[in-house]
């Protein structure tokens, strides 16, 4: 563990001397939210929604583009071929990274939420704050090793798009942009599958004083172990490619 949170330090201080970079993916999803959620944040409970909603995006664009993007670009840099002639397991590097995920997460997610909260009539009871907290960085892990998977699958050219159209699709499909009972039927049929809207539900239970739902727990860590298998996978592949 200590390995893990050297890895955390590092690429935490890396990323954090990249101001543009880690700024702009904290601003964009506050931004999303301003045009499409504030407009429909009526009254308390879907104002509170809606931000959640928003928070939920914001989680996963930090898991697509700082890590996903970011981690096909670094497969090519000279410390990145550096690190890989460390003795370490790859469970070690991937631990420090989504603990990195988290921490972005959270800076970003606590964005989206300070700004509904003053600029919307969304409400948050200090009660309700430990259980969010467990959810949102619960859900942050499938979304994490689905950017580690992206990162060491694809070259920088591809990551990119490809990392856009998941974030796009997931982020409208899962019920994030609009709310699940207004989506066109052909996708509302599909929508209960994807690991945005079980990541969705986990969060909207809280601000509507509901019991947790065992499906989406289960969900999230069926795709959990399915994105860590392709980020492994994947990992191995290019190490294969790269250092044999």
């Amino acid at each position: 563990m200590k390995l893990a949170l050297a890895y955390f330090q590092a690429e935490t201080l890396q990323l954090l001397r990249i101001p543009f970079v880690f700024v702009a993916s904290l601003l964009f999803p506050a931004l999303f939210f301003l045009i499409l959620g504030l407009p429909n944040a009526h009254d308390s409970i879907t104002a509170t929604a809606i931000t959640l909603s928003f928070t939920v995006y914001a989680v996963i664009g930090i898991a697509f583009f700082q890590f996903g993007v970011g981690i096909a670009a670094d497969r090519f840099s000279l410390w990145e071929q550096f690190l890989r002639t460390l003795p370490v397991v790859p469970l070690t590097r991937f631990t420090g990274r989504i603990l990195t995920a988290m921490f972005f997460a959270f800076v970003a997610g606590g964005l989206v939420i300070m700004l509904g909260l003053l600029v919307s009539p969304a409400r948050i009871t200090s009660s309700q704050c430990i259980p969010l907290g467990i959810a949102l960085l619960a859900g942050c892990i499938p979304f994490s090793l689905l950017g580690l998977a992206i990162g060491y699958w694809l070259t920088p050219q591809a990551a990119l798009p490809v990392a856009n159209i998941l974030y796009f699709v997931f982020g409208y499909c899962g019920g994030l942009w609009i709310p699940p009972q207004y989506l066109p039927s052909f996708i509302a049929a599909i929508s209960p599958y994807l690991p945005t809207r079980q990541y969705g539900e986990l969060v909207w239970s809280v601000v509507l004083n509901r019991p947790w739902p065992a499906s989406p727990w289960f969900g999230l860590l069926l795709y959990s172990l399915f994105f860590g298998a392709m980020a492994l996978w994947g990992y191995k592949r290019d190490e294969g490619k790269k250092y044999s």
